[in-house]
């Protein structure tokens, strides 16, 4: 687990650098991006008691490893000692593994905590990942594979507008979908593996 959330860590801080070269001394508030991915989610979990709707479990599981994007994100900006922050991670999970939060409660406590303290736990965080029936291997291939679709998607025009997000008459996190499920996430080529595997599926000219 220490080396997965190390490699994590690793690749946002790529990502983030990709964006923006010095993101960590811009201010950005990764805690409200955050809390405000807690209430899409609830969204996906059909909290409208006047509104029948069946929760999109899919759904929520994406939203909860966006979270986590933004969550590693605001710890990396609160402390510079990454294998420090890659143990004091492994030993927060495990200590919020347990409880027995409703998925709606578990997202409240956690954008409770986000705006309280305008921080991140992680705490909080595996609650939710507890309630959402999220494992910490899903969340690996799964953060895993949505941070190499960034990637991509910044080198094939994503900023300029040019890039194209449904081909084959799906979007292109469904391809993602596909492609992490066929490949061994457990190889040390996995993130290489999925960049490569994206780029031969993907429409260089115009969208099928």
């Amino acid at each position: 687990m220490l080396t997965a959330i190390q490699t994590m860590l690793d690749l946002q801080d790529k990502m983030n650098t990709k964006v923006h070269p010095d993101w960590r001394n811009q201010g950005f508030e990764w805690y409200r991006a955050a809390w405000i991915e807690c209430a899409e989610l609830m969204d996906h979990a059909g909290y409208k008691w006047w509104k029948h709707a069946e929760p999109d479990s899919e759904q929520i599981q994406l939203e909860v490893v966006d979270i986590w994007h933004f969550g590693m994100s605001a710890l990396i900006c609160a402390r510079e000692d990454s294998k420090g922050l890659a143990a004091s991670i492994v030993s927060d999970l495990s200590a919020g593994q347990s409880g027995s939060q409703s998925l709606l409660e578990a997202a409240e406590a956690l954008a409770a905590s986000c705006l309280e303290t305008k921080s991140f736990s992680v705490e909080a965080f595996a609650g939710l990942m507890g309630a959402s029936d999220l494992s910490f291997d899903q969340l690996y291939r799964m953060y895993i594979g949505k941070n190499v679709l960034n990637f991509f998607r910044q080198d094939h025009g994503y900023k300029a507008g040019s890039y194209i997000k449904i081909w084959g008459g799906r979007e292109d996190n469904e391809h993602l979908s596909d492609i992490v499920a066929a490949l061994d996430v457990s190889s040390d080529s996995f993130a290489d593996d999925v960049y490569q595997a994206l780029s031969a599926a993907y429409p260089e000219q115009t969208p099928q």
